[in-house]
């Protein structure tokens, strides 16, 4: 029997007959279906590392390390064995008599060794969860990779998080999209010349810029990223925006005064954590002055769904917590605010991921010069795997919208929200 039907054999329990994918071996043996995406294990050192690390995290490290590869659509070949194994119910990770199978397999392979050491790139945090020191940690391994990097990566404006598609036109790109994001929260806010903005977890500034030089706002800018608040201050001088824009390198919990006509906070709340985030909506309740408002863009999970996953949150996203967002919503309702709209944009991040990664395949080798090939691999499985989920509707991402009321409860909202999407350009106000 070929090393391609004998791994075909050991993983009918976990993915059905017939495979959802095709498999080659190291020999050059395939078995499979002719017409499913192949993966191809390199070497026997990928069997090994599953061994030692079964289920996502091995699987993702041996593709990482270029010891499993797939050819043909990467996509279609993850969302065929996430189907598969959702269908048959048993988990990714296999017991432990199925393991022993593994290793006899294995050792009539000639796979057997010792542990693999893991590729670069994990995330090594210590101290107590969601401490302050803990916290920069997480964001230092995530967001200061290199701003080089995510000027690759991104448009224009650096905006890391959901764009907003307003039109399916040939010549719109990721840039409109991002932009069309920005005035949306904007609007949302209420924003006009003078108005005071705390954006909290303000990435590379692309909302407190925005707000600051189409809007006119007054914006305090807050990141625990020392790259991003280096990029954030030489921008705001570069566009002669610094007299408006405030950027200070601090924890969320440090932020100090109030009386802000309007908070926002874009895909920073996963990384608060689940008991941390009464505490965070209260801090975002405190910041605004009574009719002032909130604008929280965050992803969230269903009931069942899981989380990031043991890749995401060992590589990418360590500590992130996402929980449903009714649950979310009621989190900002018991800290004293009142929502008054949630905007699900759940399909707008497949299609953001996908720009993301046509970026990455087109500048692929400026890519693997300035990280190496590893990170790139990195990031192709996580963008990949990141639109997949959003498209399987595991993840979503959603704007929700509060308001301080005052204690007799005007919210100072309006009657409806038509204004938000039929606006008037404001244009440059600089």
């Amino acid at each position: 029997m070929t090393a391609a039907a004998r791994l075909a054999d050991l993983l009918h329990p976990f993915l059905g007959d017939p495979l959802p994918v095709r498999i080659r071996a190291w020999d050059g043996s395939e078995s499979g279906p002719e017409d499913a995406p192949t993966v191809v294990l390199r070497s026997r050192r990928a069997l090994r590392r599953l061994l030692w690390y079964p289920g996502e995290l091995g699987l993702a490290e041996a593709y990482i390390a270029g010891e499993i590869d797939i050819e043909g659509d990467l996509g279609e070949g993850l969302g065929r064995v996430w189907r598969n194994v959702r269908e048959r119910g048993p988990a990714l990770a296999p017991s432990l008599g199925d393991r022993a199978r593994a290793a006899v397999l294995a050792a009539r392979l000639g796979a057997v060794g010792p542990r693999p050491a893991p590729p670069a790139g994990r995330a090594a945090l210590s101290g107590a969860l969601h401490s302050k020191a803990r916290d920069r940690a997480a964001i230092h391994h995530h967001y200061d990779l290199s701003n080089d990097f995510y000027a690759l990566l991104l448009d224009p404006s650096m905006a890391y998080s959901c764009a907003y598609w307003t039109t399916d036109k040939p010549d719109y790109t990721l840039a409109d999209a991002q932009r069309d994001k920005l005035d949306l929260i904007c609007r949302k806010l209420a924003l006009v010349p003078g108005a005071r903005l705390l954006d909290i977890g303000c990435g590379w500034g692309s909302l407190t810029l925005h707000a600051a030089g189409h809007y006119g706002a007054r914006v305090t800018a807050v990141t625990l990223s020392a790259q991003q608040h280096a990029h954030v201050t030489a921008r705001a001088a570069e566009l002669g925006l610094d007299g408006q824009v405030e950027v200070q390198l601090r924890d969320y919990r440090d932020v100090t005064g109030g009386g802000f006509d309007a908070v926002s906070t874009v895909e920073m709340g996963e990384h608060v954590g689940e008991a941390e985030y009464p505490a965070f909506a209260r801090v975002l309740h405190d910041r605004l002055r009574p009719e002032g408002r909130l604008l929280v863009q965050q992803m969230s999970r269903r009931h069942r769904a899981p989380g990031g996953g043991a890749f995401i949150e060992t590589y990418i996203a360590p500590d992130m917590h996402m929980r449903p967002v009714g649950e979310t919503a009621a989190l900002i309702e018991d800290a004293g605010l009142e929502v008054r709209q949630v905007e699900a944009m759940r399909e707008h991040y497949v299609r953001t991921c996908a720009a993301w990664q046509d970026t990455l395949e087109q500048r692929w080798d400026e890519f693997t010069a300035l990280v190496g090939a590893e990170t790139a691999r990195v990031w192709r499985l996580y963008l990949v795997g990141g639109a997949l989920a959003f498209q399987e509707r595991r993840m979503g991402v959603d704007q929700i919208l509060a308001v301080r009321p005052t204690e007799d409860g005007r919210s100072g909202a309006p009657a409806t929200p038509l204004a938000w999407y039929a606006p008037e350009d404001p244009g440059p106000t600089g």
